[in-house]
């Protein structure tokens, strides 16, 4: 699946407000850039103080305390707006269990909807607010 597709089956459209948390060196540029070209918007960066529509959330094995990043994220998000999970695929330096994102995100008051891989080291998962968690 090219870079283009991932990006239209992420749902994310021209004027969207995205916020970018976990940026590094082995994140997927080109898809960084295919998001980008169809938002018509730079990221927004850690300190975001906008509301967004979206999160993009890079994460690895390593990085820390999984609920306490998507809590982060949700605090910054539109009332239907998704966090995209984005982990490392299986064989991959920083791998996830899929088990710790499901423990994980309903302790942070989300539902977990799909996954599919995107690119050749990344496995997206939209993660959303649950019905009845939001004000």
């Amino acid at each position: 699946m090219g870079s283009d597709q991932v990006v239209e089956r992420l749902g994310l459209k021209s004027g969207d407000l995205i916020l970018e948390v976990g940026l590094d060196s082995d994140c997927d540029n080109e898809l960084r850039a295919a998001i980008q070209k169809v938002t018509g918007n730079e990221f927004i960066e850690d300190a975001a103080t906008d509301v967004v529509d979206a999160v993009l959330l890079w994460w690895r094995d390593e990085d820390g305390d999984l609920v306490d990043e998507l809590m982060d994220g949700l605090t910054y998000l539109t009332q239907n707006g998704p966090i995209w999970l984005f982990t490392p695929k299986v064989g991959r330096a920083g791998y996830v269990e899929p088990s710790d994102i499901q423990d994980a995100a309903p302790t942070a008051g989300l539902s977990q909807t799909v996954s599919f891989t995107v690119g050749a080291d990344w496995t997206a998962t939209r993660l959303v607010a649950r019905k009845g968690n939001r004000k």
